[in-house]
């Protein structure tokens, strides 16, 4: 079987279990000891907002310690007509842009946590409110 072949299968069956998955309906009555498809617990999403942010200040200083020390042997090497130099002066810019990838998607992933808890946070207190005039109300009329 040729790799072509192998990769459409093995997509076709990735794709079924997932139209499996993403269509299946519980049947029958649901009871409040049955596990929810999706819960939100706001204690683990502010742990792992916190290490996002955790591993966004990381990543900024450590993953730029080495630049100058490999830049300066960059240019020592090209200095001498070594063609390594031109090399680790280009690894070292890929090095670079993958770690501003990284801080920029930590950052994201952090903000967009913290956006999320309070926005849902805010929810809460609006229904809350909610609920509680309605009750006034009720009990008014």
């Amino acid at each position: 079987m040729s790799f072509d072949e192998e990769w459409s299968a093995a997509r076709a069956t990735a794709t079924a279990s997932a139209s499996m998955r993403l269509n299946h309906v519980a049947t029958g009555p649901t009871s409040p000891t049955a596990p929810a498809d999706l819960e939100l617990n706001q204690d683990h999403i502010g742990a792992i907002g916190s290490e996002a942010h955790k591993l966004h200040a990381r990543l900024s200083t450590d993953g730029k310690h080495a630049a100058t020390a490999t830049a300066d042997a960059a240019s020592a090497l090209s200095k001498e007509n070594f063609a390594s130099g031109a090399a680790l002066l280009k690894v070292n810019s890929r090095w670079e842009s993958q770690v501003k990838t990284l801080v920029a998607a930590c950052a994201h992933i952090s903000n967009g946590l913290n956006y999320s808890l309070s926005s849902h946070h805010k929810e809460e207190k609006e229904l809350h409110a909610e609920f509680t005039a309605s009750k006034i109300d009720t009990v008014l009329k």
